[in-house]
């Protein structure tokens, strides 16, 4: 557990003491139905077999298909109980690294937490009788009660824990937090709730289990998905990886460039689906480089006029190998189009104003600011404040002013850090000229 923070140490031991304090009941009670806990913990461990045969997964806790489960029992079983049904499974399921084994215990310690809740509030609700004699619309609105106070939990829970391990701002966990769809949950206690009136009914447990069919359905296609999705970023690695060999002199810029694109996406408040694709983005906005001769990328001293129009060819380069790659969406226009300028003076088009995708707009300002900030073999970085009052020195011209005024207000909430991108052996000449200098003019890497 050393990899993790102490903050989040001492979060992760509170969250098991309330868990443990919230179980202990259960250990003294009369009315503890343990058949029913044990049937139900098992089925828990069942679904979660999935995760646990995903090599390299590491899933977060709040997008999980089979919570059915841990609602049917918060709606059959005495809270104290209820708590009890999801830590077997959580602790023998995958986990992610680092520090695998407290992670397992945190999230049986955040599942516990959340179920009794769950429970709790399905009580509190009325919702205790409602299962030997269903009273609809009342019972859904009792299960309701039930999946929203589970929501709420899991999700103030994982914010809290990102924020004490990840060193989020408090303030955009809380944003997260509001950002979280209570509508799955529902259909969750909905499900969940099928299932404790089947387990309930004459016909006994061996009827709530034709719930697991579906549910297991679900879980494996989430797995698929995550498989696919897993594909994807190991196809953007090995290209990134490719262009860093060949051109050492932004070795790392890519990365950087992604994350100062979703910077921007999120300060202009882009959905959740766009900010993975404007990250793709930024990564692979130099892929158009691996066809550009080696000589040229690595030269040292000033670009001639023909080697200069040779590299003002990478975007259409780029935007041919991913032509293809029908995940990346939107993100392959802004790799053909991120050295567009506003005033129409860019290329490869010369493309001007809203003619230019948005997306190529947001890489143009990430890929400036970062080429600027970043110190390599032929010239020194610019401090953040000199870079950031350049690209509004050139807002209007250059770049879409919005992008820029985005980039501004989220680097003065979540500054930056500066990187040396050059190869340290690399042998020293005469600066290089990337591109033309002159006025309203910013070097783009």
């Amino acid at each position: 557990m050393t990899a993790i923070p102490k903050a989040a140490h001492a979060f992760i031991a509170g969250a098991v003491l309330g868990a443990v304090v919230c179980a202990a009941p259960a250990v003294t009670a009369a009315d503890v139905p343990w058949t029913a806990v044990a049937l139900l913990a098992g089925l828990y461990a069942v679904c979660e077999m999935p995760a646990r045969l995903r090599p390299g997964h590491s899933q977060r806790v709040g997008a999980c298909p089979y919570f059915p489960v841990l609602l049917a029992a918060a709606f059959l079983l005495p809270a104290a109980a209820a708590a009890l049904v999801p830590v077997p499974g959580a602790l023998v399921g995958r986990a992610g690294r680092p520090a695998p084994g407290a992670r397992r215990v945190w999230r049986a310690a955040q599942l516990a937490l959340s179920t009794w809740a769950a429970a709790r509030a399905y009580r509190l609700a009325g919702g205790e009788r409602g299962l030997t004699a269903p009273d609809f619309p009342s019972v859904l609105v009792h299960a309701l009660a039930g999946a929203l106070a589970f929501c709420l939990v899991l999700s103030v829970l994982d914010g809290a824990i990102r924020a004490a391990a990840e060193h989020v701002p408090l303030r955009r966990a809380g944003r997260a937090l509001l950002s979280v769809s209570p509508a799955p949950y529902c259909v969750h206690g909905l499900a969940g709730l099928m299932t404790a009136v089947l387990w309930r009914s004459p016909y006994g447990p061996v009827s709530a289990l034709f719930v697991l069919l579906p549910m297991y359905v679900s879980s494996w296609m989430y797995a698929q998905y995550h498989r696919e999705r897993a594909a994807h970023q190991a196809t953007i690695r090995a290209l990134v990886q490719a262009v860093d060999l060949k051109d050492r002199y932004t070795r790392g810029h890519s990365e950087r460039v992604g994350r100062a694109s979703v910077l921007i996406a999120r300060e202009l408040r882009m959905a959740d689906e766009r900010l993975e694709l404007l990250r793709f983005a930024g990564i692979l906005h130099d892929v158009g480089k691996l066809g550009v001769p080696t000589r040229v990328l690595r030269k040292d001293g000033p670009l001639t006029p023909e080697e200069r129009r040779v590299i003002e060819l990478h975007p259409e380069y780029g935007h041919e190998m991913v032509r293809g790659i029908g995940f990346l969406g939107e993100a392959r226009a802004a790799i053909l189009h991120h050295h567009e300028r506003l005033d129409g003076s860019g290329y490869p088009y010369g493309l001007a104003g809203e003619q230019i995708p948005e997306f190529a707009r947001v890489v143009a300002v990430a890929d400036a600011f970062d080429a600027m900030t970043s110190t390599r073999s032929y010239r020194r970085a610019r401090p953040v404040a000199a870079a950031l009052e350049e690209l509004e020195r050139c807002a209007g011209t250059q770049f879409d002013p919005r992008m820029v005024d985005a980039l501004v207000r989220a680097l003065e909430r979540e500054g930056w850090e500066t990187a040396v991108t050059s190869d340290e052996a690399a042998p020293v000449g005469p600066p290089r000229q990337e591109a033309p200098s002159g006025p309203h003019r910013v070097w783009t890497g």
